[in-house]
């Protein structure tokens, strides 16, 4: 069974077991799954996806933007098609692309990378700041903000998917964060500390946005 969806035929596969009820989901190879009992009709499942062909659409863009993003690899702020070999040891980059065993080995090749990377830069950017406590820096994926400073025990999370960024913009959310030190909340106060340690704040902050 196929359906015309955003534009392109999809296959759609029927899977047999005993459901009250129709469920449709997409999986990575963009098939169409209908999971429903053996009475129901194609003709019940057609209806079900015509009727609801906005929703199903927008699940199928989103399996297509899933399926192109595992093609490559972001790292600071540059895309590499990824390759996959299994004689590779440790990943690395040749040009335009990145070399791994597998997804495994390239997602361990990532979380090294953030530690080495962010670890770095906030050693490099502390000293041009003074008089703020001793702090500990966490490193995990965020859905809604790229860094917290928690002054109730002088912890500073970074977001992991800032190593997608232009390291630029890392540096950015490092600086906001320390100079959540001086100033715990987003007063003019604590965006002019901001703006003396990074001018271009409010360029980073579109950047980041984006």
């Amino acid at each position: 069974m196929q359906k015309l969806i955003d534009g392109e035929i999809v296959d759609v596969i029927i899977i047999h077991k005993n459901n009250k009820n129709i469920y449709l989901r997409f999986k990575e190879d963009k098939k169409l799954y209908a999971t429903c009992n053996k009475f129901v009709k194609e003709k019940d499942i057609e209806k079900l996806i015509d009727d609801n062909i906005i929703k199903i659409t927008n699940m199928y863009r989103e399996i297509k933007k899933l399926s192109y993003n595992n093609l490559f690899f972001s790292y600071l702020g540059k895309k590499y098609t990824i390759v996959y070999n299994e004689n590779v040891k440790e990943p690395y980059f040749d040009e335009d692309f990145i070399f791994a065993r597998n997804e495994r080995n390239l997602q361990k090749f990532y979380q090294k990378e953030t530690i080495r990377i962010f670890n770095l830069e906030v050693e490099r950017i502390i000293p041009y700041f003074k008089n703020i406590p001793k702090f500990s820096l966490k490193i995990r994926n965020m859905k809604t903000r790229w860094g917290v400073n928690n002054r109730g025990n002088n912890t500073i999370t970074l977001n992991s998917e800032l190593l997608k960024k232009d390291i630029d913009l890392l540096d950015y959310v490092i600086i906001h964060e320390l100079c959540h030190f001086y100033e715990a909340n987003h007063s003019s106060k604590f965006w002019a500390h901001v703006e003396k340690y990074y001018p271009k704040y409010k360029e980073a902050r579109k950047r980041l946005r984006s």
